[in-house]
C-alpha cells in the first residue's frame, strides 16, 4: 500500500500538468505554411505586433501594426471581426506568441501565429 500511494500521487500530479499544457487557443505554423495560406486564403489580416519604429523599418505588405504592448483587455477597433483569420508575426516569434495568446483571451477565434519577419523571405515594404 505504501508503494501505491506515491504512484497514485505522481499520476495525479502528471495529469494536472498535462491539463496546464493544453491547447493555447491559437495555431502555430511555419513561415512556409503562412506563405501558402496567404496565397490560398482571402479576407485575412496580417498583424505585425512589433513597435511602430520596427514596422516603419520594414513590414510584410498589407500588414496592420498593433504593438503587442498595447494589446490588453480592451476591444481592438482595427480588428472588429473576432472570427476573421488573423496571421500574427513579430521580429523573431516571441511577441507574436504573446500577442496571439492575448487575442485569444479577448475572444478572437481564428488566430494563426507564424513567427518573425527575421525568417520572412517574401517582399517587404519599407
Amino acid at each position: 500500500m505504501k508503494r501505491i500511494i506515491p504512484i497514485v500521487l505522481l499520476a495525479v500530479f502528471l495529469a494536472g500538468c498535462a491539463e496546464n499544457t493544453g491547447e493555447s487557443g491559437y495555431r502555430q505554423i511555419s513561415m512556409d505554411e503562412a506563405v501558402a495560406m496567404m496565397e490560398e486564403e482571402n479576407g485575412y489580416i496580417i498583424l505585425d505586433v512589433r513597435t511602430p519604429e520596427e514596422f516603419g523599418d520594414k513590414h510584410i505588405p498589407g500588414a496592420v501594426n498593433i504593438p503587442n504592448e498595447v494589446i490588453g483587455t480592451e476591444e481592438i477597433p482595427e480588428l472588429p471581426d473576432k472570427d476573421q483569420l488573423i496571421l500574427v508575426y513579430c521580429r523573431s516569434g516571441n511577441r507574436s506568441k504573446q500577442a496571439s495568446g492575448k487575442l485569444v483571451d479577448l475572444g478572437y477565434t481564428n488566430i494563426v501565429e507564424f513567427g518573425g519577419i527575421n525568417d520572412w523571405t517574401g517582399k517587404v515594404e519599407q
